[in-house]
């Protein structure tokens, strides 16, 4: 595939299965709602004492910092939408880009937290009139991009924040919160050192040694996969590895800027029921790494975003910073506004989404 084939669209090209969408369904938002909720009343039951919640307050700030948190969110948003739009060329129009984001959130939560929404998301990209060749490199780059966010800016964190102060010790050994974030941690490094070698040094050398390795008896069942993957790297790296650097640095920065701005929810929270006075300055930033930090341990959660584990992990990871009893209704308010609203934007979209897709096929025919 030549350079202008990867970047312009081909209006010619076949139509794909709407059965790549299977798995994406309505009502299945109901699924990590329960499974939520359910954690959140079973937390609630064990610790529930009178006047757990009096320290909670009520004000015209409480209004405003949930403002605050909902606008952060909004903010990260943004920051896809400008990402995917740099890395198209801006071909993708605002519009499109916040329905992308918004089918691409949605699959990412009513998917288990190690599969997210990337697999399909090449088909909402394309859905938009990219091809399926750019579409799938605009998918993988989008990926490189979170990976190496988190590659870079964990053990930064770590280094300035200290070590301690984000995870605590446990009787002088490594908390299990430690093991769960250093083992996600270690996921996502591998996969971005394999990426990068792939994109920038040896792409038919990367898709030659996974041809090898899927030809092995344990993984043969993949091996369609692992070679659609390879021509997806080969391909991608056609393009993507002459990217002028202004370009990188662009997207980069959309890229930080939309997983910082996630990280400062739980700060606006805090401040918005116990209080402007409850975090000092480096508290904030102590809950801004251990924020960082959840998001690396929901990595292994086997449930579709996270559901339940992230309740869970909130109210014991940041417990300190949280007075007594109160992390039950923290944790359910942070869900509230960084998880819920995907499952109900992607509810209200995917319906007559799908059905333009499906009318579009029809007039075709």
């Amino acid at each position: 595939m030549t350079n202008e084939e990867l970047t312009k669209p081909q209006a010619n090209e076949p139509e794909q299965d709407i059965s790549v969408l299977d798995g994406l369904k309505s009502w299945k938002i109901f699924i990590p709602i329960i499974i939520g909720l359910g954690v959140t009343v079973w937390m609630f039951m064990r610790e529930y004492e009178p006047g757990m919640f009096d320290m909670i307050q009520f004000s015209g700030w409480t209004i405003f910092w949930f403002f605050v948190s909902a606008l952060a969110m909004a903010t990260r948003d943004i920051g896809y939408m400008a990402r995917i739009r740099i890395l198209s060329d801006r071909d993708i129009s605002w519009r499109s880009a916040f329905r992308i984001i918004m089918l691409w959130e949605f699959a990412s939560a009513v998917s288990p937290s190690a599969v997210g929404g990337t697999s399909v998301a090449l088909f909402f990209v394309n859905r938009e009139g990219i091809n399926m060749g750019r579409s799938t490199g605009i998918v993988m780059v989008t990926s490189f991009l979170d990976e190496l966010f988190f590659a870079l800016v964990f053990p930064l964190v770590i280094l300035l924040i200290g070590y301690a102060n984000v995870f605590g010790v446990d009787d002088g050994l490594i908390s299990d919160f430690a093991k769960l974030a250093w083992i996600g941690y270690g996921l996502k490094l591998g996969y971005i050192l394999l990426l990068s070698y792939g994109l920038f040094v040896n792409p038919q050398g990367f898709k030659w040694l996974l041809n090898q390795l899927f030809r092995l008896p344990v993984l043969r069942r993949w091996k369609a996969k692992a070679e659609s993957t390879g021509d997806d790297i080969v391909n991608t790296s056609i393009y993507f590895r002459h990217w002028p650097f202004k370009r990188w640095i662009k997207a980069f920065i959309a890229t930080s800027a939309s997983w910082l701005a996630r990280y400062w929810v739980a700060n606006a929270l805090i401040v918005a029921f116990f209080g402007i006075h409850q975090l000092g300055w480096f508290d904030h930033f102590i809950v801004f790494g251990k924020q960082l930090a959840m998001w690396i341990m929901m990595l292994v959660a086997p449930t579709p975003g996270g559901a339940g584990f992230a309740e869970y992990i909130f109210k014991e990871f940041l417990g300190a910073f949280i007075p007594m009893g109160a992390g039950i209704a923290l944790a359910l308010a942070w869900r509230l506004v960084s998880y819920y609203p995907y499952l109900i934007m992607g509810a209200l979209l995917l319906p007559k989404w799908v059905s333009e897709i499906k009318l579009g096929k029809k007039n075709k025919k």
